[in-house]
């Protein structure tokens, strides 16, 4: 889950690293409130999940209360990059004398940690890896000892930071490290760490990832996700414990395992693309929805009951391999799923196409042609499975 700007402020200052005065504000008079409690200049900063929000009109400084509240009023409810502003962050505005950049993340690669550190802060960290890799300090971070004073001085002399400043920066990327590791995070990324006139260090900007997957010992994590930006699908399939990802496509997908999956996924995109035959309107997937390796019939309704509700679904692949989970419980699971929207009283005319091998296909061939549903229809094969899926789709357009 990546925070706003503004909680991840909060995160920081609740592990010690040091940060600016300011709040968030939904409507300019709670803004012009915080610009007068903290009582001088402002910055006012538009809380989206996006880069790019100054060059969109997202950031402005403000003097006075009033022009806090204007400023305010003039960024909520934009578009930036197709995120739409519903809050602002009103901090205190302050004088930079010099802007650095610090990051720890999970480096999947080496299956370790990495903390990152350049002196060149304030811009694109992408651009100075490119352009000055020199510039940019790498130096991993063992998770069983973590983070102490020598494995701060070390990176804090890797990337070159000032002397006059080195032990302020030691301790505040020790108490970064705090944060990561309280916190559960896969990313926390402060860009600009700055130095102000008066050489003081404070984060300025951050940046942090929590993994989802720690959210069982992390429970105040869940008031900090963002409901209005949300998918409702993928929100609901959160809740009842699906792996759903929502995609620009009209052919929903079900399969049993994420390799399966995207193979899938291939699959019908290739499939969409040979029936467009270059008329600029290939049919694509929908959605990525593991069921995993032993789903019950109950999660195999649950997870077409999604996907039949997403108004941009056109078809439906439902394709299993039976290991772990029996292809019987999958053809028990589409019949159960259509029979509970069917007494909810929902009308739908989107076509099945179910692929069934392995693990009791036999069986489960047999149980969904004893149902003998109108929509549903069966293919031997994936290739052919996705061919008739995309081919449903296009004539549903």
């Amino acid at each position: 889950m990546d925070l706003m700007e503004y909680q991840a402020k909060d995160l920081f200052a609740k592990h010690g690293v040091p940060t600016l005065p300011g709040d968030v504000a939904e409507t300019a008079q709670e803004a012009r409130a915080i610009a007068e409690e903290i009582g001088g200049p402002v910055v006012v900063k538009a809380q989206v999940k996006t880069g790019g929000r100054g060059k969109a009109g997202g950031v402005k400084l403000a003097d006075t209360p009033d022009e806090a509240a204007e400023r305010a009023g003039a960024i909520l409810g934009m578009d930036i990059k197709g995120h739409t502003v519903r809050k602002v962050l009103v901090a205190q505005a302050s004088e930079i004398d010099a802007e650095y950049y610090f990051s720890y993340l999970l480096d999947r690669t080496n299956r370790t940690f990495l903390a990152m550190a350049s002196v060149e802060g304030g811009m694109d960290i992408e651009e100075v890896a490119a352009t000055k890799p020199e510039a940019l300090a790498r130096i991993p971070v063992d998770a069983l000892t973590g983070v102490d004073d020598a494995k701060a001085r070390e990176i804090v002399e890797a990337a070159r930071f000032p002397a006059d400043v080195a032990d302020q920066v030691v301790a505040v990327i020790g108490q970064l490290w705090t944060a990561f590791v309280a916190e559960d995070a896969t990313l926390l990324e402060v860009n600009p760490l700055v130095r102000t006139p008066e050489g003081k260090i404070v984060a300025l900007d951050g940046k942090v990832t929590l993994d989802e997957n720690a959210d069982f010992r992390q429970p105040d994590h869940a008031q900090l996700a963002d409901v209005d930006a949300a998918n409702p699908l993928e929100a609901k399939a959160k809740e009842k414990g699906l792996n759903y990802v929502k995609l620009d496509g009209e052919v929903g997908i079900i399969g049993n395992g994420a390799g399966l999956v995207m193979s899938t996924l291939d699959v019908v995109a290739y499939a969409g693309e040979a029936l467009d035959n270059g008329r600029g309107g290939s049919v694509k997937p929908a959605n990525f929805l593991d069921i995993g390796g032993g789903a019950s019939a109950d999660v195999m309704a649950d997870g077409l009951e999604i996907i039949l509700g997403d108004p941009d679904v056109r078809s439906v692949f439902v394709n299993v391999f039976g290991g772990i989970t029996a292809c019987d419980a999958v053809a028990r699971g589409i019949v159960q799923a259509l029979a509970m929207l069917q007494a909810q009283g929902e009308h739908f005319e989107k076509p099945i196409v179910v692929r069934l091998d392995g693990n009791n296909a036999e069986e489960g061939r047999r149980i969904l042609d004893e149902a003998s549903h109108d929509l549903v229809e069966l293919i031997d094969t994936m290739d052919g499975a996705a061919g008739r899926a995309a081919e449903l789709a296009a004539q549903g357009a």
